[in-house]
């Protein structure tokens, strides 16, 4: 178990540390960093979230339906969680409080998800974490790029529900967000990439998590890390509050054994870095959610191998 949560997650830490060294010492520029989050967001993790997806069987993921269903349902809850508290506790604005929230609702399934499952419990978990990507994708993704640009365009005065609606249709013009969608209704449909499309996608995608990770590394370099009592609680929803809400709703649902542990472990994993990398081109980089990220990475290896030795021993 050691040996697997080091394989998923020393690389992970690895690539934010080398990004945030990068920027701390001015070896990369941390401050206009708009093409390297254009290579991220909408070419490498694009073709990186179509490949996943597009390689997975129709019958397989209709199998999985109620796992995504469950996955949307825990994501959905904890952001709206941590949106609350981020505007009412924290008196964030509507940017700051809906990166803080992605940070936290929607976990790194990309860079952790798929391998430590894949190797701990098998090819049918893999399935299960390459639909958590597409989960969040296309519900919480879109919904902060919609605030985002809301917000944006109301100078801080208060956005309504027909703004931000308009604004969650326009963010499926995203790569990011239509790519796993393409994928979904291209599995639906039977269809298959000629051989040479598929490989120029694979490569691309090979780009995806290296290069993710440098630039979250990289924006988080750009400010103060500082361990505070609402870091502390952002971590805390991230590697405990999230996963026990996970376990108790999939318990009280009757899943299956593997389901719920699967569900479970994604819910535990460390934040994503799309909030960050989302509020950067708004400039929405809140410090809160920074430091909870970087925070849930450096305590992440211990809380995920409770969780593994809950689900295997106790459920």
């Amino acid at each position: 178990m050691t040996l697997i949560l080091l394989d998923a997650l020393l690389p992970i830490f690895v690539g934010l540390l080398l990004g945030y060294i990068a920027g701390r010492r001015g070896v990369m520029d941390n401050l206009n960093v708009r093409n390297l989050i254009v290579l991220v967001m909408d070419f490498a993790i694009p073709c990186a979230l179509f490949s996943t997806i597009s390689r997975t069987s129709w019958p397989v993921l209709r199998e999985q339906s109620e796992s995504a269903a469950m996955i949307g349902v825990v994501f959905v809850a904890s952001y709206a969680a941590s949106y609350i508290w981020a505007r009412k506790s924290l008196k964030m604005s509507i940017s700051d409080a809906s990166v803080l929230a992605l940070t936290v609702g929607f976990p790194n399934s990309a860079a952790v998800a798929l391998p430590l499952l894949t190797t701990a419990y098998g090819p049918r978990s893999s399935v299960t974490a390459a639909l958590s990507i597409a989960v969040g994708s296309i519900t919480i993704s879109p919904l902060t790029v919609a605030l985002l640009e809301a917000d944006k365009l109301s100078d801080g005065n208060g956005v309504s529900l027909r703004a931000v609606a308009i604004k969650f249709l326009r963010a499926f013009t995203r790569p990011v967000v239509w790519a796993p969608v393409l994928a979904l209704v291209g599995v639906y449909f039977g269809l298959h990439l000629p051989s040479y499309i598929d490989r120029s996608l694979t490569i691309l995608a090979s780009a995806a998590s290296g290069s993710a990770l440098i630039l979250t590394g990289l924006v988080v370099s750009s400010q103060t890390f500082r361990f505070d009592k609402k870091v502390a609680w952002a971590t805390a929803a991230i590697v405990l509050i999230q996963p026990l809400f996970a376990l108790g709703i999939t318990e009280l649902f009757h899943m299956s054994h593997a389901e719920i542990r699967d569900i479970t472990l994604i819910s535990a994993i460390p934040g994503g870095f799309f909030g960050l990398v989302f509020g950067k081109s708004f400039n929405a980089t809140p410090e809160t959610g920074s430091s909870a990220l970087i925070a849930s990475y450096c305590v992440g290896a211990f809380s995920m191998a409770g969780w593994m030795l809950v689900l295997t021993r106790y459920l």
